[in-house]
């Protein structure tokens, strides 16, 4: 059986813990866009690297969030070579919820405040790391939230999970902990 959040982070949660930790952010309010491409116009109008967040499990029962730019190819039947993982697949609706707080299509780096026992290992593509800004749905697909580079380091600092930067440009990803 599996344990459903009894209430995830809101908005506005989020929001609190960015002031918190000093995290700069803007956000824009708009339709709800459930993939990178139904997003097209509204990331055309908002500077910076868009993201597209997979949210996958192995065959051995871990989970992985991977952040990556909208346009970079993340192979998925690679990349568990690369993270020393089994096989990965998209991981289910039940188990998003209950480890990341978010319903598919609002999947973000940001769900990260919903993982206080860190059971979600992050890998970011290298390619986003080199965005400025960066942006993520604020954990609902719904509005688009843009932080700096060095914010998203806080976030994650804050956070504490294991996380890996991955460079999806070659046929074999590769992959190393990000510092």
């Amino acid at each position: 059986m599996m344990k459903t959040p009894s209430k995830p982070a809101s908005r506005a949660d989020l929001f609190k813990l960015f002031d918190h930790l000093g995290i700069a952010h803007h956000t824009l309010d708009h339709r709800p866009v459930f993939t990178v491409e139904e997003g097209a116009d509204i990331k055309a109008a908002l500077p910076g690297g868009h993201t597209k967040n997979l949210f996958l499990k192995d065959k051995d029962g871990a989970f992985f969030l991977v952040c990556a730019l909208g346009q970079t190819q993340v192979r998925l039947n690679q990349l568990h070579k690369t993270l020393g993982c089994a096989r990965l697949s998209f991981g289910s609706e039940e188990h998003l919820l209950e480890l990341l707080g978010v319903t598919p299509g609002s999947v973000t780096l940001f769900a990260l405040i919903n993982d206080p026992d860190r059971r979600v290992t992050l890998v970011l593509d290298e390619a986003l790391l080199a965005a400025e800004p960066i942006n993520f749905h604020p954990l609902k697909n719904n509005a688009t939230t843009a932080i700096s580079q060095a914010d998203l380091a806080v976030f994650i600092r804050n956070w504490g999970g294991r996380v890996y930067r991955c460079d999806f440009s070659g046929d074999l990803p590769q992959a190393e902990p990000w510092t």
